[in-house]
């Protein structure tokens, strides 16, 4: 099969989950399959080897940037987890307050000379290998990071932007994605999913005991119970584990 059929019909492929951008909302509800099919086509029409897309948690939280999805899922690839360890300060103040691409390559490379094409991304001391990020949003503020990683990652100005728009779809259909029956999912209760949902809303601790009519100390308690449950390091890694779990109704 040629790569022109294998791309049909190309409006799919390009925009699958509805209008892009940042309070667009899918009509179809996603699957993780889905959301990282459409990352590897994004992968192919740049050239790159690898991608990881990432939730972006509140400021002033250790581990800012938790891995969601990526090819390996639902275990996380060397490629995220090299990146995830490399990451700056600096790219998670970013995704948090821009929305242009951050990009970063050796000098002289091809992929350098390739980014230093585009007018609107900007440059950074970033992990190796060679890659570029596009900070995304969801609705209720919430926002992430689509990463694609090579040495030989090579797009034009216009792609940039029409990736770009591709990622925010991504992104908002990554935030609903529906739950996987066949997985047996951690026994969360249905209050602590609550708060926990509510966080991934962007709400603080006193916020969510104000709607949900709990003390402060109440929900944060069940906000502790659903992070030890489902063995993560904070709140946004909890949220990013709900999220692949399709914990979220």
């Amino acid at each position: 099969m040629t790569r022109s059929l294998a791309r049909a019909p190309v409006e799919e492929h390009r925009n699958p989950f509805g209008a892009a951008g940042p309070d667009s909302e899918a009509k179809r509800t996603p699957t993780i399959a889905d959301v990282i099919g459409h990352c590897r086509w994004i992968a192919l029409d740049i050239n790159a080897a690898a991608f990881s897309l990432f939730v972006v948690g509140p400021a002033g939280e250790r581990n800012g940037l938790v891995p969601l999805l990526d090819p390996d899922h639902p275990s996380d690839s060397s490629a995220t987890i090299r990146m995830w360890d490399d990451i700056s300060e600096e790219i998670v103040r970013h995704a948090r307050t821009s929305a242009l691409p951050l990009w970063w390559a050796a000098d002289g490379s091809a992929s350098a000379d390739a980014f230093l094409q585009l007018p609107m991304a900007k440059r950074l001391n970033g992990p190796s290998p060679a890659g570029i990020a596009f900070p995304v949003s969801a609705d209720r503020g919430r926002c992430g990071l689509v990463a694609f990683l090579g040495s030989e990652i090579a797009l034009s100005d216009d792609q940039c932007l029409d990736v770009h728009a591709r990622c925010y779809s991504l992104f908002g259909a990554a935030m609903r994605i529906r739950p996987d029956k066949s997985r047996k999912a951690p026994a969360v209760s249905k209050r602590e999913l609550e708060c926990l949902k509510l966080s991934a809303n962007g709400m603080t601790s006193e916020q969510i005991a104000a709607s949900l009519k709990l003390s402060v100390h109440t929900a944060n308690q069940y906000l502790t119970n659903s992070t030890q449950k489902l063995n993560a390091a904070n709140r946004t890694h909890a949220v990013a584990k709900a999220l692949k779990l399709g914990l979220f109704e």
